[in-house]
Order: C-alpha cells, then sequence, then structure tokens
C-alpha cells in the first residue's frame, strides 16, 4: 500500500524559542503514515531557501520519496508560532511558493499510482480534486477551515474527510459529520481537540476519546491522528480499531517538540511577522 501526502507544507517558526521544524498537513500525515510502516511519497512546492532545504532534508531523513516535488525561486511557507503560559498560539502564516504547482499531465499520471492520497483544506487544490484519482482513496482535511459551501464542494470528490469541530456541542458536530457523509465520503470523522471525537462509518456513529499521554508540544497531533487512521484503514483494519490507532498516534506525538522533529535554530531572518 502506498500514500501521497499532496500539496501544502510549512515551516512551523517558533519565534520566542528560536526553532524551527518542518511541517504541514500533507508533509506531516506523508512522514507519521511512513513512521507506521506505509510507504509514502510527498509531492508539492518547496521554496529554494532554508525553509526549502529543511523540509527536503527532512523528508529524505524520514524515508520519504520525493520525486516530482518542486523546487520553486522564493520562500517557503511559514507558520509563526508563540508561546503563552506554555500554551502555543499562531501569530501570522506566509503562504511563499507553496501553491506554484502548474500541474501536467505526468504528475497527474504519478498521482493516480497510489492507493490513497491525501491533501487537505490549506493545499489549495479544491479546483483539481477531480483530476485527482488514486487507486483507492482521496483523504481530505478540512481542518476548522470549512464552511458549508466549501463541503458541499470538496466533499463529493472524497472517500475520507477529516473536520475538526472543537467549538462545537457534541449535537453539532454529529449533525455536521451526518450532512458531511451525505454529500459522498465513504468515511467522515471529526475531531474535538481534547474531547471525544465522532466518526461516521458504513452509517454508524464511533467515539474514541483521547488517551492520557505527556504533553510537550499538540503542534501535529491532529495530522498524526490521521496518519494513524489512515494506516489503519489501508491495512484494512477495524474502523474502531482505525480510531483508535489515530488516538494513540496523537498522543505519542504530543510527547515531542515540532509535528515530527528536525528542529534547527531560527535567527529571525524571515520573520514576516514584524
Amino acid at each position: 500500500m502506498r500514500l501521497l501526502g499532496l500539496g501544502d507544507n510549512t515551516i512551523d517558526t517558533y519565534v520566542d524559542r528560536k526553532l524551527q521544524y518542518p511541517g504541514g498537513n500533507a508533509v506531516n500525515v506523508a512522514v507519521m503514515a511512513r513512521r507506521l510502516g506505509v510507504e509514502s511519497h510527498y509531492l508539492g512546492c518547496v521554496g529554494s531557501d532554508e525553509g526549502g532545504d529543511l523540509l527536503l532534508s527532512s523528508l529524505a531523513a524520514e524515508g520519504v520519496d520525493t520525486p516530482y516535488v518542486r523546487r520553486r525561486s522564493g520562500q517557503n511557507a511559514r507558520a509563526f508560532i508563540g508561546h503563552h503560559n506554555g500554551d502555543r498560539y499562531f501569530i501570522q502564516s506566509y503562504p511563499g511558493v507553496r501553491a506554484q504547482y502548474e500541474f501536467t499531465d505526468r504528475d497527474y499520471g504519478y498521482i493516480a499510482g497510489f492507493d490513497v492520497v491525501h491533501t487537505s483544506t490549506y493545499s489549495e487544490l479544491d479546483e483539481c480534486l477531480s483530476d485527482i484519482h488514486p487507486k483507492r482513496a482521496l483523504s481530505f482535511d478540512l481542518s476548522d477551515s470549512w464552511t458549508i459551501a466549501n463541503l458541499e464542494k470538496v466533499l463529493p470528490n472524497c472517500q475520507w474527510a477529516f473536520l475538526s469541530a472543537s467549538e462545537l456541542s457534541e449535537h453539532d458536530a454529529k449533525s455536521l459529520v451526518q450532512f458531511a457523509a451525505s454529500l459522498g465520503p465513504e468515511i467522515v470523522i471529526a475531531t474535538r481537540g481534547e474531547k471525544p471525537c465522532f466518526g461516521l462509518c458504513e452509517g454508524k456513529f464511533h467515539v474514541q476519546h483521547p488517551l492520557p499521554t505527556t504533553v510537550v508540544d499538540t503542534l501535529g497531533a491532529g495530522d498524526a491522528f490521521i496518519a494513524g487512521v489512515l494506516t489503519a484503514l489501508m491495512n484494512q483494519e477495524a474502523f474502531s480499531n482505525a480510531l483508535l490507532a489515530g488516538a494513540t498516534n496523537a498522543a505519542l506525538t504530543c510527547q515531542d517538540e515540532g509535528g515530527f522533529g528536525h528542529g534547527v535554530a531560527y535567527d529571525g531572518g524571515h520573520d514576516t511577522s514584524r
């Protein structure tokens, strides 16, 4: 089974700690699935700066192949992050060259060769989804940026969908999952931060509680959850086991700083948040 992380990447930049980490939903899912034993590739656009260097070297170190990745002239995408009383908060994001894809027929042929393709709302690929045909499933993370119009546009192309609904009540979160599933996906999962997540598969609701862990940094925990779920589904495990695998992987990721490590010093030279 082969997985492709398609689209977004970023350099998670802790401005107060002067550290930077490779990340982004599509990158994180590809790396974390690789750590769980899945053959993983990544396709996206990286900058010609030190951020692009960090992403490519980290992906190579993790065994994630990048044969068709784009190296574009300019700065890599960055997310600027601060901390207050131990909690992180987002300051600003800079998209850089992230969406300069210019896909060709060769790229679409490459994408079609994977069993699962995972992308996200931050990848800015909504217009291309109907052209992406993996062997088995298109997985999509709408995070907390979803709207009804966005759901109606994106989800008819997806087999597996992930949403963040931490601000919703239990009733409203379940209603959201049911509505999302009515648009076409076989599986819809709504994560809710520290609260139990809801998953809908074959018309049946499942609940998964977060697992106890030692929290060092929650960055990337949601992506780790997705990677755990996808890996289990690719191994044809039961849906309840897939949810547990996601929760287990998320708990593990919280124990280290950064999405998947590989942090290096940051000198503030690209801080557009100032």
